[in-house]
């Protein structure tokens, strides 16, 4: 049993739960709790830490897993919860390349995100592109890391079903993207209502950062600039929820094919 929090591995996990670099460096995220970790695709795991009490209660579930004991104090100081379950997971990343990315369907169908910071809005928009059939998602950098503790909880395991991909230039990929013949369409307040457009070819949602929308330079690369219609004083909606109504129309005119 590890009972120490000094504990090399344990000080490295420690380190994964708080940096981003780190995460990014070793390309690895944590996964905790007994649904999220049941979750991982076994050729992904790379360490895994279970209590006693864990080790216990899922004893038949646990059977072919390798894994570590360790104590509850160590569970607590690992454990980016206030309520730790039992487990914790090392996971290594996804490999999926853009170009991959472009090629999984004939029409595909993405949602864009440029400088999105909340982790629960980026959860949100894993869930939803799962539910409603999407493609996938491209993000730049600077949108928050979707290997964050807190994305991965709220993902609810789309993480390991929905693929992505970051990339380093926005521009350069919206570039890509035409030339691949996806028509884009930038959320943006000056835009024309969402439903005169046609989604039923290659298509990408540009969402921008929650605050401030998306930059001019991103929404000048669009083809299309779109709104949701609003009544009463509302001006705009969360951009988890827009995303939803997005590409739930875009299914609707596909005919959920």
């Amino acid at each position: 049993m590890i009972s120490s929090t000094t504990n090399s591995r344990i000080k490295n996990i420690v380190q994964l739960k708080k940096s981003a670099k780190a995460r990014k460096d070793q390309g690895c995220f944590l996964v905790e709790g007994p649904r999220m970790f049941f979750e991982v695709p076994k050729s992904q795991l790379k360490e895994v830490y279970v209590t006693e009490a864990f080790e216990k209660k899922y004893e038949a579930e646990l059977s072919g897993y390798r894994y570590e004991v360790i104590s509850e104090n160590v569970c607590k100081h690992i454990s980016d919860t206030k309520t730790p379950q039992g487990v914790t997971a090392l996971v290594k990343q996804s490999s999926l390349s853009f170009e991959e990315l472009l090629n999984l369907e004939k029409d595909p169908l993405f949602i864009v995100l440029e400088n999105l910071q909340d982790p629960g809005n980026l959860g949100t928009i894993l869930r939803t592109a799962e539910g409603a059939g999407v493609t996938g998602i491209i993000m730049n950098r600077e949108t928050v890391d979707p290997y964050n503790p807190k994305v991965i909880r709220s993902t609810m395991g789309t993480i390991f079903r929905v693929p992505f991909v970051i990339v380093d230039d926005l521009h350069e990929a919206l570039g890509r993207l035409k030339k691949a013949g996806v028509a884009s369409y930038a959320a943006h307040l000056g835009g024309d209502s969402f439903y005169q457009q046609d989604y039923t070819k290659g298509s990408a949602f540009l969402i921008g950062n929650e605050g401030n929308g998306l930059t001019d330079e991103i929404t000048s690369m669009a083809e299309h600039k779109i709104k949701i219609p609003m009544k009463g004083q509302v001006e705009s909606l969360n951009a988890a929820i827009a995303s939803t109504v997005l590409v739930y129309e875009a299914q609707r005119q596909r005919g959920w094919r």
